[in-house]
């Protein structure tokens, strides 16, 4: 299954950077705009809506349409690990693991993962996934890391900005 993965340093403490990451609002902050972001609804692992935090068995249900093009792709992702599920320790690494259940690729699998260095955490994103279209997805799925770059690029750019203001 191919893989995408990116590494930046962001100026903050890992709890800083963790807590961020583990809201809904992180996500809606950290998605680039021309992906279109629509949260639908959030609900937490006991079912209430929108949890403060998003802890493992957490369900975002969520729509996008890249660059304002073509109908709303849905998605539906479950939060499937979550380590700690507490405060990060400044002395470990922390990471959540997300899965869409329902959405335009076979399978996605992203990990977010956080370690800590200092004052500083290093941001790990990795994704696991599988394009649509069965053999023919699987022959272009490497050639797929092109169109994520873009976006985690951005991400990654915009946490550093985030916690570089303070």
């Amino acid at each position: 299954m191919p893989t995408y993965r990116r590494t930046t340093r962001v100026p903050a403490p890992i709890d800083d950077v963790w807590d961020f990451h583990s809201t809904i609002d992180g996500l809606r902050a950290l998605t680039p705009d021309w992906m279109y972001l629509r949260i639908d609804g959030v609900e937490g692992p006991d079912g209430s809506p929108d949890p403060d935090v998003l802890l493992t068995g957490s369900t975002i249900q969520m729509s996008i349409r890249p660059f304002g093009v073509g109908p709303r792709q849905r998605w539906t992702s479950r939060i499937t690990e979550r380590e700690p599920e507490g405060e990060a320790s400044p002395e470990r690494s922390a990471r959540f693991v997300d899965e869409m259940e329902d959405g335009p690729f076979r399978r996605w699998e992203h990990t977010h993962a956080f370690y800590a260095d200092g004052d500083e955490t290093l941001l790990v994103d990795t994704v696991a996934y599988r394009l649509p279209l069965g053999p023919l997805g699987d022959i272009a799925g490497p050639a797929a890391k092109v169109g994520f770059e873009g976006m985690f690029r951005d991400r990654h750019r915009r946490t550093v900005e985030r916690f570089s203001e303070n």
